[in-house]
């Protein structure tokens, strides 16, 4: 390791944007921040309590402790050519390591202990040596590869772009870090060591790997918590002489009793209660009463608390002693409450963080997870007082009041839940981590999700587009936008257009819900029913006038109606068996609406009792509306023909055949989509992304932001394949005439006014110029037009440029939005199209087929396929750049925006004739790094 850096370059202030609390392989978190001087006892610890081999691979040398010098070089860094990245947990006094009487004498102790740490020092200019140490306790999980990619992250900041590393041979664990992690990477032998390169761009395979590793570990943390079989619950308790929940309880007391009578519900879970009296029956668990937490015997799995803000705070600090995995914040009184909310929030992260939990709440509804076998104990730490049925739909809620909603209609419908959690507030676990868990948890195969706001776009999309395509996944948002951030969501700003968030969802494969209502309509047809086959609807209904209505209904959610037959009320058992018969006859459709809604007679359940059976022995997809019957009912069930086991098909029962209609509508979209070709992510050929980026480096140079002048702008879309045509300013009839003959005749001459930047209705261009005397009259004539539109704009420079080959005029524009991400959209070019919002958006990454159907789902797209006897332009090219661009926004998130208008797409190609773009800093919110939210 280097002493030094490059000269020249001075300390940078403290970089608190690289601080994280991240999840590793177990499930466990931990604190990543960058090193400090004050962290040198800490060091020294860390180094005492190394064994001998571990201190000699980080080494190559035995040394027993570090000297004053090393701590000195090791903890004063300058965040630039040094720089050296820490996880750590809470101080823990009896560490098995040998006592340090030097730090011992400090009086700086921070109350911290290091468990890793990774470090580089730069060797050039794009150039540095890494080197990691992980603490033994800490090894094997999965805390070398998550500094790798922290320090990696922060390496790119600083202009970094490759490792190298000496590592001896006997270091598999560390050999295997570089090698797992997807990067490019060469190793070869030097006199006993190996010499490692790893190359720091992004590729696939290293996008992959972090998502599988994310994936794996966010899904231990919360099997971690669904799973937990003992439960401490933390409260004051109910004072003496007082009812339960009358209404002048304190809250926090309230809340904890009635956490403690659903506790008392679980199976198989033993609870420990400390602050308060267990005056509620002992149901399945083993109850346990304690004066404080010190009294609590370890370890225990989860932690419900229910406490004011401070309190809770270090309550959460003592329960890193019992090894709990996770905390239940059912208190409020931290972020909605203002600044000082959001600083004791953030407080409680940090410390549960730290201590290696993850955090639910606060103003959480609590959680539960349901089950009848040893094998799954069901658990419930929650307020509900009725616990929902078995069943397989995951359920996720954020605030309590929609999970209270939530949980109700559940019940009044008799749909069964596999689990259920309410983020409150989402300081931490969010429907991400829920989405990871269920991917693989067998017992859910449904999953809801109830989103009041979205705090990070890009990872929803990427993990809910995997899980879709395995279970449906239905999504109900708070507001169209999906971004009404109650009071106590952290959540970052946005411009984007609303219709950003719901390209988001359909790239995702999700299906978005209108209401709570409507996503219960479609979970309980999804819970009991398999896929449709296709989407011709078979209809029965009790008039014809009823049949006529659901006719509609069904067209108008995209299904073709196949057959119609109606039943009148007083037909014969044999003519009701028939009509059943031919409408599930083979091939005759493939869904079935079923309407009884009978005037005169009472609702016929031999009808009802046919249709279950019928779909039973078919298996065809089926939905019902009859007078009386809601949910999911004994009357409309029947044993599934292929259930070994006996179970039940259940036809679900809506209110209105509307309802009906519209939840099969839906699950065909998705069963389509399912069976649909996605396509495969984007990649151009031609991309050189280094070159990319030290263009934007070099452009930004410190600067918050600036305007690329053309020539920048040519080069930087060059890097990613897009030819920008030249084009060449001019003031005067002369200077345009040389103009001309450089870039060839005939050309287009233009204004670089705002507002008459391709007007030509407006004057602002004039094309098809083919000769010297008629440019030397049209910049005569567009002088003095320009000054009758446009003040000022006569004295602006024209711009002459070759004139492209006729063809359909497009707008490509991507913009960085602070909680989107890179948002690409795509448009006919026209005051018509942008004053009608005809324009499609996508967010990066984009697959082939997601850049095909941007430029098809405008509903101008038929001027691009010979509409009215034109001729069929070249659509290929057009969407190759479509593509550039998408991949340009998802590597340089510096590119705050950028513009290529017009791009003139002919029969032959696709010629972009004006860019511009604007960069940036940017701190994207799913960065190449993984991270928790706070």
């Amino acid at each position: 390791m280097s002493d030094g850096g490059v000269a020249g370059r001075g300390p940078d202030r403290y970089p608190v944007e690289w601080e994280a609390d991240v999840v590793l392989r177990d499930g466990t978190t931990t604190h990543v921040r960058p090193i400090r001087p004050e962290d040198a006892d800490a060091l020294q610890r860390f180094h005492v309590g190394q064994s001998e081999r571990s201190t000699y691979l980080r080494f190559f040398a035995p040394m027993e402790r570090l000297s004053e010098r090393d701590l000195e070089r090791f903890t004063r860094v300058d965040h630039v050519d040094r720089v050296a990245l820490v996880a750590v947990r809470p101080r823990d006094d009896v560490d098995g390591g040998a006592p340090d009487p030097a730090a011992e004498e400090r009086a700086d102790d921070v109350g911290e202990d290091i468990i890793g740490v990774a470090r580089f020092d730069r060797t050039g200019t794009s150039e540095a040596e890494v080197a990691f140490n992980i603490a033994d306790s800490a090894q094997g999980r999965g805390l070398g590869s998550v500094l790798l990619e922290h320090v990696a992250a922060a390496a790119r900041e600083r202009g970094v772009r490759r490792f190298t590393a000496e590592v001896l041979p006997q270091n598999g664990k560390m050999l295997a870090v570089f090698r797992e992690a997807g990067y490019d990477v060469r190793q070869q032998m030097d006199d006993g060591f190996v010499q490692v390169s790893v190359d720091l761009d992004p590729t696939e395979r290293s996008r992959a790997v972090m998502a599988d590793r994310e994936h794996r570990a966010e899904a231990r943390s919360m099997q971690g918590l669904l799973g937990a079989t003992s439960v401490v619950l933390v409260g004051p308790g109910v004072p003496p002489g007082e009812g339960q929940d009358h209404a002048g309880a304190p809250l926090d007391h309230v809340l904890a009793h009635r956490a403690l009578v659903a506790l008392v519900r679980s199976q198989g879970v033993t609870v420990h209660v400390v602050g308060g009296r267990a005056d509620v029956p002992d149901g399945g668990t083993s109850l346990h009463e304690h004066a404080t937490l010190a009294d609590v015997p370890g370890p225990v799995d989860l932690a419900v608390v229910a406490l004011p803000p401070p309190d809770a705070i270090e309550a959460v600090r003592q329960l890193a002693r019992l090894e709990v995995r996770g905390v239940v914040v059912l208190s409020a009184g931290f972020a909605e409450t203002g600044p000082d909310g959001l600083a004791l929030q953030r407080e409680l992260l940090r410390v549960a963080h730290t201590a290696g939990l993850r955090v639910v709440g606060p103003a959480s509804y609590g959680l539960l997870r349901t089950g009848e076998a040893r094998e799954r104990p069901a658990l419930a730490a929650t307020l509900a007082e009725d616990l929902p049925l078995p069943g397989v739909v995951g359920l996720f809620s954020q605030s309590a009041p929609m999970a209270v909603t939530l949980l109700a209609t559940t019940a009044r419908r008799g749909l069964g839940v596999s689990s259920f959690l309410s983020a409150g507030h989402r300081a931490d676990v969010s429907g991400n981590d829920l989405m990871q868990y269920w991917q693989d948890d067998a017992a859910t195969q449904v999953v809801c999700l109830y989103l009041e706001s979205i705090g990070n776009p890009r990872k929803f999309s990427r993990i809910a587009r995997r899980l879709a395509s395995v279970k449906p996944v239905v999504v109900v948002t708070a507001g169209r936008s999906g971004q009404v951030v109650p009071p106590g969501h952290a959540v970052r700003s946005t411009r984007a257009p609303r219709r950003t968030l719901e390209e988001m969802l359909r790239q995702s494969g999700v299906i978005r819900a209108e209401n709570t209502h409507h996503m219960i309509d479609i979970a309980q047809l999804l819970a009991h029913q398999s896929l449709p086959g296709g989407r011709r609807v078979g209809i029965l209904a009790s008039s014809a006038s009823l049949a006529a209505l659901v006719a509609e209904a069904s067209s108008s959610a995209g299904l073709v109606v196949a057959r119609s037959d109606f039943l009148p009320e007083d037909a014969s058992p044999d003519e009701l068996a028939a009509t059943v018969d031919a409408l599930y006859a083979p091939d005759a459709c493939d869904v079935v609406v079923v309407v009884q809604v009978p005037v005169v007679h009472p609702r016929r359940a031999d009808l009802s009792r046919a249709v279950a059976r019928a779909a039973a022995r078919t298996g065809r997809t089926t939905v019902a509306s009859m007078l009386g019957l809601h949910g999911l009912t004994d009357e409309l069930s029947a044993p599934a023909s292929d259930a070994p086991d006996g179970s039940l098909l259940r036809v679900p029962a809506y209110s209105t055949p509307e309802d009906a209609v519209a939840a099969l509508g839906a699950v065909v979209r998705y069963a389509r989509w399912r069976e649909a070709d996605h396509g495969t992510p984007v990649r151009p050929a031609g991309v050189d992304a280094g070159r990319a980026r030290a263009l934007v480096e070099g452009a930004l140079a410190g600067r918050d932001a600036v305007d690329l002048d053309p020539a920048t702008t040519a080069d930087l879309l060059a890097c990613y394949g897009v030819r920008v045509w030249p084009a060449r300013r001019v003031r005067t009839a002369d200077e345009a005439v040389a103009a001309a003959c450089e870039v060839g005749w005939p050309v287009a001459l233009k204004s670089t006014a705002a507002g008459l930047r391709h007007r030509a209705d407006l004057g602002g261009v004039r094309l098809d110029i083919a000769d010297e005397t008629e440019l030397r009259s049209d910049v005569a004539q567009m002088r003095e037009a320009l000054a009758a539109v446009l003040p000022g704009a006569a004295d602006q420079p024209f711009e002459v440029q070759a004139m492209a080959d006729a063809g359909v005029a497009c707008v490509v524009r991507s913009t960085e939005d602070q909680l989107f991400g890179p948002v690409v959209s795509f448009g006919l070019a026209g005051d018509a199209v942008d004053l009608l919002g005809d324009v499609a958006y996508g967010v990066p990454p984009l697959t082939d087929v997601d850049v095909a159907a941007m430029v098809r789902s405008v509903r101008a797209a038929p001027r691009l396929f010979g509409y009215m006897g034109t001729h069929v332009v070249a659509t290929a090219a057009l969407e190759d750049v479509l593509a550039r661009v998408s991949v340009l926004a998802d590597d340089l998130p510096e590119v705050r925006s950028l513009e290529l208008y017009p791009v003139v797409v002919s029969e032959h190609e696709a010629a972009v004739l004006s860019a511009r773009v604007t960069l940036a800093d940017a701190q994207r919110a799913d960065a190449l790094r993984r991270a928790l939210p706070g």
